[in-house]
This record gives structure tokens, C-alpha cells and sequence, in this order.
């Protein structure tokens, strides 16, 4: 009896690891073609993103890589919209119209009742802590998120932390002004269903010829 329990015990054991490595396999695949996508919404023209003959370096930094107007971006759910960039962790990413479970299985999802880039609101970004946000341990006050998106690059500097319970709903609100408000599970560590938030909050970087 206890030779057949241990047997069974090894048997259950292989099928979670088989179950976690395919798991982990799709992620990694449904990764990969939402970042090609990304990549391919954003990339370049010949002209620097700008029909008009201007040279990149007269432009200002948040119309610099824009390729449409603002008033043309319409993102439907599960659209692949853009790009995030964390440089301290040499990480890109997808980003993702949409925090359901289908959007966050394949990048970085962008919470649909909040704001994008220059509506001067908050623009609220979720993804899972052992998938694309991975390490977020290591991100300290003064990092930074780069922001991509078919009609400019946008860049955000941390200033402040949180963590909450993950029922919490507060931190979705209106606050006045441009942030960007990142969140992930937290504890980073944690085996299950995490009960708490990490959110971090990064404000506009002025251009670089501002002062």
C-alpha cells in the first residue's frame, strides 16, 4: 500500500511539472508573437515616424517616434497596442489592451477605464510577477518605464511605492494628472495566489531640452 501511495505521489509530482512547463511553453510563445507585433506596430519609418521631413533631433522627445496622430488610436480588447521598456531591467515588453486573463497571458495589460500617454490622467499597466514581471524586486525609487505606442515614446520616472490588498480598488482613480501606475502580485515570492499589490507610481520625464 505505502509502495503504491509513493508511486502515485511520484506520478502526481511529474504531472504538475509537466503541467507548469507546458504552461510555461505557451506563455513563452504567446510572448514571443505579441512582441513581433509590438515591434512591427512601432517600428520606424524611413523618416523617423514623421511624413513631414522633419529630422528627429527637432522634434520633441514624446513625438519623436510617432508614427500616427493621437486622435487615430483606437485600441479594441486584446489588441497588442504598444511597447514597455523597463532599461534597469533590460526588459520589453507587449502591451496589451485589456487585464483579463487572456490579455495578461500574453504581455503586459493596459487597464481600459484608464487613461494613455498625454490625456494627462492615470494610465494604469498589470502583469503577472512570475511572468513579464519578473525581478520587479530590483526596481528602486528613480527607474524608469518607457512607453511606446504607435503615435509617440513616453518616459516615466518611479517616485513612489505601495502595496495593498489585492482587493483593493482605490488605486484606480482619477489623479489629476499624467502617472503611470504599474502593478504586479505581491509578495514577489509567494506560492499561490498572492493576497497583496505592489504598485509603483512614475511621473512624466520632461523633455531633454527642457529646463
Amino acid at each position: 500500500m505505502r509502495k503504491m501511495l509513493g508511486v502515485l505521489f511520484v506520478l502526481a509530482g511529474i504531472g504538475c511539472v509537466t503541467f507548469a512547463v507546458i504552461q510555461y511553453v505557451g506563455h513563452q510563445q504567446n510572448l514571443k508573437e505579441a512582441m513581433a507585433e509590438a515591434s512591427a506596430l512601432i517600428r520606424l519609418s524611413d523618416t523617423g515616424g514623421h511624413s513631414n521631413g522633419e529630422r528627429v533631433d527637432q522634434v520633441s522627445y514624446r513625438d519623436r517616434d510617432r508614427l500616427i496622430d493621437k486622435s487615430e488610436f483606437d485600441p479594441k480588447p486584446n489588441d497588442v497596442i504598444g511597447m514597455l521598456e523597463i532599461p534597469v531591467l533590460e526588459a520589453e515588453l507587449p502591451i496589451i489592451e485589456g487585464t483579463d486573463e487572456e490579455m495578461l497571458a500574453r504581455g503586459v495589460g493596459h487597464y481600459s477605464a484608464t487613461a494613455f500617454p498625454m490625456d494627462n490622467e492615470q494610465i494604469l499597466l498589470s502583469g503577472h510577477r512570475d511572468t513579464v514581471f519578473r525581478n520587479f524586486d530590483q526596481l528602486s525609487i528613480g527607474d524608469r518605464f518607457i512607453v511606446k505606442l504607435p503615435y509617440g515614446t513616453f518616459e516615466y520616472e518611479i517616485q513612489s511605492t505601495d502595496i495593498v490588498d489585492k482587493d483593493d480598488t482605490s488605486v484606480i482613480r482619477s489623479m489629476g494628472t499624467e502617472a503611470l501606475v504599474v502593478s504586479t502580485c505581491y509578495p514577489f515570492r509567494y506560492v499561490g495566489n498572492a493576497p497583496e499589490r505592489y504598485i509603483l507610481y512614475a511621473y512624466p520625464v520632461e523633455d531633454e531640452g527642457d529646463s
